[in-house]
């Protein structure tokens, strides 16, 4: 018998079993190191099957956002240990790690705490974010990432199948509010970010310096 209401029909521990749960954290954990797209499929993935009833959704949700807190703390903690002569040492993909950097200086001394949003983590240690601001701000973008990606790849599963219930469009309506609201939100506070360095004295100083008292 199909289950009422379409969270409920996702069940309480799920067909795939427990072992997908800690993948779910591990990818997201990847994510936020550095390789943004595994950790928005993985997440992506979950959520669709869990429309499906194979997954939990509200576990989904959960441990996506553990892991995304967990991988950007470890991502700062190597960068601020390491820091550039990790990211430059030579070796694959050095040029990429050196744009990285300096994209990173760049789109921290525009956008400020909000950075943390679009820069890989690695790069924030590297360019020494205070830890306090960084879990913070890693926290907020973690939560906003997986409710935008998770409940939107739920509602489309589930529409997708035929589904058109209340819930199951108010899922997918809910992801795209939340992604709009954080674009919204980073964006007010980068306009405010840009006054305050427009009114404040210009002092000329080394980039990384301006970053971290910016911070």
């Amino acid at each position: 018998m199909t289950a009422p209401y379409p969270l409920a029909a996702a069940g309480t521990s799920g067909s795939l079993g427990i072992w997908a749960y800690p993948v779910i954290v591990a990818a997201a954990a990847v994510g936020y190191l550095g390789i943004p797209f595994i950790g928005a499929a993985a997440i992506g993935f979950a959520a669709v099957l869990a429309s499906q009833g194979k997954l939990n959704i509200a576990a989904v949700l959960v441990l996506a956002a553990i892991g995304c807190e967990i991988g950007g703390i470890a991502g700062w903690k190597i960068g601020d240990r390491w820091g550039r002569p990790l990211l430059e040492h030579p070796g694959p993909v050095v040029e990429w790690r050196k744009k990285a950097v300096a994209k990173g200086e760049h789109v921290y001394q525009k956008w400020g705490r909000a950075a943390v949003f679009v820069t890989p983590s690695v790069v924030s240690g590297a360019l020494k974010m205070e830890f306090r601001q960084f879990a913070i701000w890693n926290f907020l973008a973690g939560i906003v990432f997986v409710l935008s990606v998770g409940p939107s790849a739920y509602g489309v599963g589930r529409v997708s199948a035929g589904h058109h219930d209340p819930v199951s469009l108010g899922m997918l309506l809910a992801g795209i509010a939340v992604a709009v609201v954080g674009v919204v939100v980073v964006r007010r506070y980068h306009r405010r970010h840009t006054a305050r360095r427009s009114d404040a004295d210009t002092v000329v100083e080394p980039p990384g310096h301006a970053v971290h008292e910016d911070l």
